[in-house]
């Protein structure tokens, strides 16, 4: 089994700052990429930024380029999403994702959703 444990979401005003973090553990035997998507009521799960292969490569989707960053440390199998600038269209609530293989089951490709975190940005 594999548990997601995130941490950092809150209420900040426009302009403000926050750190979100998520921690993964269980039956890992590498992980392949990680990542945060947000989702607000009615709207679909978005990406938001993703890094792969061990942090070489990031993705951010437009809206977040210039304000968000993500890394990962992999020694302990945590993502970071390091938020500035936030603007009350970021608000909604954060998951984390990673893409892995897992020991478990036979060295399979698999993926895993942390419970998610609300950030709200207040105007």
């Amino acid at each position: 089994q594999v548990q997601l444990v995130e941490s950092g979401g809150g209420l900040v005003e426009a302009g403000g700052s926050l750190r979100l973090s998520c921690a993964a553990s269980g039956t890992i035997f590498e992980i392949n990429s990680m990542g945060w998507y947000r989702q607000v009521p009615g709207k679909q799960r978005e990406l938001v930024a993703t890094t792969i292969t061990r942090g070489t490569r990031t993705n951010y989707t437009d809206s977040v380029k210039g304000r968000f960053t993500i890394s990962r440390d992999d020694a302990t199998n945590t993502v970071y999403l390091q938020m500035n600038s936030l603007k009350p269209e970021d608000t909604g609530v954060y998951y984390c994702n990673i893409d892995f293989i897992d020991r478990a089951l036979g060295y399979r490709r698999s993926e895993s959703w942390g419970q998610g975190t609300q950030v709200t940005v207040s105007s």
